[in-house]
């Protein structure tokens, strides 16, 4: 069983930046894809940025691209997602999720933390 728990939420201005972290339980966190997510009032969740266990390999939703930035420390079973130049439409819940190697859905969820960007 793997526990998610992320960090780094709050109120920032546009054209801020935050440090999203989401530490993880386990000892295979490293072969683990590790993906951000958000969920916006009244919206479906949504894909933000994934990292693959090779570090090398990111995705990005084209919403974030450019201004997002994920990464992933192995030694700490963390990841973290930075984000530059917030919109007030990045304003959601942000949700870390981890997949299994074999597994094509997310298979683990932390609870969310609350990102606010004010116009």
């Amino acid at each position: 069983q793997v526990q998610l728990v992320e960090s780094g939420g709050g109120l920032v201005q546009a054209g801020g930046s935050l440090r999203l972290s989401c530490a993880a339980s386990g000892r295979t966190f490293s072969s683990y894809t590790m993906g951000w997510f958000r969920q916006a009032p009244g919206k479906e969740r949504e894909f933000v940025a994934a990292i693959a266990w090779i570090g090398s390999i990111t995705y990005y939703a084209d919403s974030v691209k450019g201004r997002f930035s994920i990464s992933r420390d192995n030694a700490k079973n963390t990841v973290y997602l930075q984000m530059n130049s917030l919109k007030p439409e990045d304003t959601a819940v942000y949700y870390c999720g981890g997949r299994t190697p074999r597994s094509s859905e997310y298979d683990y969820w932390g609870q969310g933390t609350q990102v606010t960007v004010s116009s």
